[in-house]
């Protein structure tokens, strides 16, 4: 059972060395490739309670998508400020969506946990890929990419948001 486990705490540990180096922003994110938002609107993912929904039912809708994880601690830290966030973006017709590159059992576990305002998606390991897409090459974790409802990539943010920043861009849309 142990020798079962040794792998996914190694990968673990090092998205979370990932994520700190990230997080320290001595890594920038590279561009996206031309067809990245494509991609994932014709993707499927299994919701935080198992249900399948496909991502195409957020085009024509500005997004914020944001790639995370249960293990990686500035994830986790940003998600309150992201729920919050989503309140105020309702009424504008903006979206936060959430991409968990992580186990279905560990997702669904945190989000009958906390209470998230926004969707959360299970991608697993698959997510990393998308996200190199949107330009995440280190691959680390939070990644957040702000997308406007004609599906243009407007911005990603590698690391741990800065709401006012993120606040600011969404002004932009």
């Amino acid at each position: 059972m142990k020798k079962r486990i040794l792998p996914f705490v190694a990968v673990a540990v090092l998205f979370g060395a990932i994520g700190v180096y990230v997080g320290s922003g001595k890594f920038a994110s590279a561009p996206a490739t031309t067809n990245a938002v494509e991609q994932m609107f014709a993707q499927t993912m299994n919701d935080a309670a198992g249900k399948p929904e496909a991502l195409s039912k957020w085009k024509g809708k500005a997004l914020v998508v944001n790639f995370w994880a249960t293990w990686c601690a500035p994830c986790v830290e940003e998600m309150p400020e992201l729920t919050a966030l989503q309140m105020e973006l309702t009424p504008k017709n903006i979206q936060i969506i959430g991409i968990g590159i992580d186990t279905p059992s560990n997702v669904a576990e945190f989000s009958s946990k906390y209470k998230i305002s926004y969707p959360l998606y299970v991608s697993g390991m698959n997510g990393t890929e998308l996200s190199r897409q949107f330009g995440n090459q280190a691959g680390g974790l939070p990644f957040t990419v702000l997308i406007d409802a004609d599906g243009r990539i407007r911005k990603t943010y590698l690391g741990r948001l800065k709401l006012d920043e993120l606040r600011k861009d969404l002004g932009s849309l």
